[in-house]
């Protein structure tokens, strides 16, 4: 098997703007904020959505370590 057989997106693609996800809320105010945050990265530059991923990854890391330890 070659490379190119290998599954997954064509070299280069992006994803695009992640789906609408209504109105639904988690009702966890980080969570919330952190999940609108990745959906407003979309539409940033590529440089500038790293840090907007990273920011929500680590909001969302710090609360599932505080519902753990509850």
């Amino acid at each position: 098997m070659c490379i190119r057989d290998s599954p997954g997106p064509p070299v280069g693609a992006r994803p695009g703007p992640p789906p609408d996800l209504g109105d639904d809320e988690t009702r966890h105010p980080a969570v919330d904020a952190a999940v609108r945050a990745i959906a407003n990265a979309a539409t940033l530059a590529p440089a500038d959505q790293i840090a907007q991923y990273e920011a929500a990854y680590e909001t969302l890391r710090e609360t599932l370590a505080t519902i753990d330890q509850t």
